[in-house]
């Protein structure tokens, strides 16, 4: 069928306005919270009106920022915004999983995720070997309740360990059935690992991604921590956001979440949608 040109600058205009969650097939562009920390302190309902003026619905978090759940839920419905993921901390996981559970559904989230383990200098066998039995017994109580739980790799897990990475032998020793992965990008970056050789290697546990990007010549570690103003504006840096979010979509993952910790994340963030936007 042949398209008329004016139907044909309709349909591009149509495409640059419906909002980010149509921009890639089976997938969605949501937000992880913390990248908004600041402004919810002093603001929440208009930081979430902010988010839903992005065009953004499906969002990650955790914690109402001391409102009343029935008011924070309010807002967010006010706000089409749908809390698909929910940050919980590893000492949550480990005393109460029930509990976190609960507090989850409360919500109506699919996925659980977890973004520290704690540790003392580098991250030990000893730590790894904690982390599985916690996330193997939490991750079997959330399956229960109907939720996936994935861990957020920091970085600090990338350190050689016997064949591989200590991150190797966290995938290996956690039950698939329970226990997966959300991909930080800038987090497999700086301990310098490659995201899509990473997302390649292990298809089927990456559900979830955070999408972030590193100021280029920024020096890596395997440490997990990095200064603020190393994260850029998606497509800026050094990732290679267009290639993850190509093998992302390969994969199946569905939920890709900006994490912007730049200190000017208002003004960043529509940049780094409208990159997003621009991706065939």
């Amino acid at each position: 069928m042949k398209v008329s040109p004016i139907l044909q600058v309709f349909i591009i205009f149509c495409s640059l306005t419906t909002g980010s969650a149509n921009l890639l097939p089976a997938q969605q562009i949501g937000l992880q919270l913390y990248s908004l920390r600041n402004q919810f302190k002093t603001d929440v309902p208009g930081t979430l009106a902010k988010i839903k003026d992005w065009k953004i619905t499906a969002i990650e978090g955790g914690g109402t920022y001391n409102l009343p759940v029935e008011e924070y839920k309010k807002l967010l419905q006010q706000n089409n915004l749908q809390m698909v993921s929910y940050g919980a901390g590893f000492e949550e996981l480990q005393n109460n999983p029930q509990l976190v559970a609960d507090n989850a559904k409360a919500f109506g989230s699919k996925f659980i995720m977890c973004a520290w383990v704690p540790h003392k200098g580098a991250f030990t066998i000893e730590d790894a070997q904690k982390a599985i039995a916690v996330f193997n017994t939490a991750g079997k109580v959330l399956k229960e309740n109907g939720l996936q739980f994935c861990y957020h790799p920091h970085g600090y897990e990338f350190m050689p360990f016997e064949d591989g990475t200590m991150f190797d032998y966290l995938v290996k020793n956690t039950d698939a059935r329970y226990v997966n992965f959300e991909m930080d990008v800038f987090w497999v970056k700086h301990p310098g690992q490659d995201p899509v050789a990473l997302l390649k290697k292990y298809p089927k546990r990456f559900l979830l991604l955070h999408l972030k990007d590193r100021k280029p010549g920024t020096e890596g570690n395997q440490e997990g921590h990095a200064p603020d103003e190393t994260n850029v504006v998606l497509g800026q840096g050094d990732v290679g956001i267009a290639a993850v979010m190509k093998e992302a979509k390969r994969i199946g993952i569905k939920y890709c979440f900006i994490e912007d910790e730049s200190p000017t994340p208002v003004e960043q963030i529509p940049q780094s949608l409208q990159f997003l936007q621009s991706l065939k």
